[in-house]
């Protein structure tokens, strides 16, 4: 899975930790990007989606799926 959103495109930084000492440690900072069901036109897909898109609201979660979708027989 890759770290970046499939809505904005927000991806992985990188850059360097600095001490008080001046010393510098290449780190790597990434989004928390989020495996969810989405609904794109009409139908359910899952894609990664940063947390900041599924708060604000711009990104319509799908409804879990149910027994008759998956093709099980229920009891």
């Amino acid at each position: 899975m890759g770290k970046f959103c499939q809505v904005c495109g927000k991806g992985t930084l990188s850059g360097n930790l600095v001490s008080h000492s001046n010393r510098k440690t290449h780190t790597i900072w990434a989004p928390n990007v989020q495996s969810v069901r989405v609904m794109v036109n009409g139908n359910a897909k899952r894609m990664n989606v940063c947390t900041s898109r599924l708060r604000s609201g711009k990104v319509q979660r799908a409804l879990p799926r149910t027994h008759s979708e998956t093709g099980e027989a229920e009891a």
